[in-house]
């Protein structure tokens, strides 16, 4: 089974390790700082291809989604962008749009999209932070209305006392390797729900 992970950084694995896009042709770094690494380590014959890139907001990832998913024919995308947008104060109206328009486009090519939260970072601001919140609700909204697959990766990385802050980071604005693995983990049960669901 192939998968996509598209996204920004929080999908290449920043910052312990650069994407086979940012350091092709394999990636570079500790593999274990990306979620496809523990995917792929729960599932081995799962091919999860790692498809972030750092910085980048939703359009910028939108424009790459011919290049890096429908081209790769997956049975599965996850779609998880929208955290540099608001870090650059884009209107909540053109992140919901872009990642509308990439769920729809997921859908039209009969590839399963999966619409995962965005994460916290604790630079954050409270505005921030709020506008994180509010797109959350709006994705686990539409993922019901469009009937796709939804994943709460925020809440895999949060903290649990504070869900406006990573439970651990290296930076203060990504995970580190336990973090991506809970995200990994959510990202897998996720998908096997589905394909238990669809045989059954």
């Amino acid at each position: 089974m192939r998968i996509v992970g598209l996204g920004d950084s929080t999908t290449a694995g920043t910052p312990g390790f650069l994407s086979p896009i940012e350091a092709p042709p394999d990636g570079m770094g500790d593999p274990e700082s990306q979620y496809a690494h523990w995917m792929m380590k729960e599932h081995p014959q799962w091919s999860v291809l790692n498809r972030g890139i750092n910085g980048q907001r939703s359009d910028e990832i939108l424009a790459r989604f011919q290049s890096d998913v429908l081209s790769m024919a997956p049975d599965y995308v996850i779609i998880l962008a929208g955290v540099n947008d608001v870090y650059q104060d884009l209107s909540l109206e053109s992140i919901e749009e872009n990642l509308l328009t990439m769920y729809k486009l997921a859908i039209k090519n009969k590839i399963v999209p999966v619409a995962a939260t965005v994460l916290p970072y604790n630079t954050a601001s409270i505005s921030e932070s709020r506008i994180i919140l509010e797109l959350n609700r709006w994705i686990e909204d539409v993922s019901t209305r469009l009937g796709i697959l939804f994943c709460d990766t925020n809440g895999a990385v949060a903290d649990p006392k504070n869900r406006n802050r990573l439970r651990s980071s290296p930076d203060e604005l990504h995970p580190d390797a336990a973090g991506y693995r809970r995200m990994g983990e959510a990202l897998a049960k996720t998908i096997l729900a589905h394909q238990d669901a669809t045989q059954n």
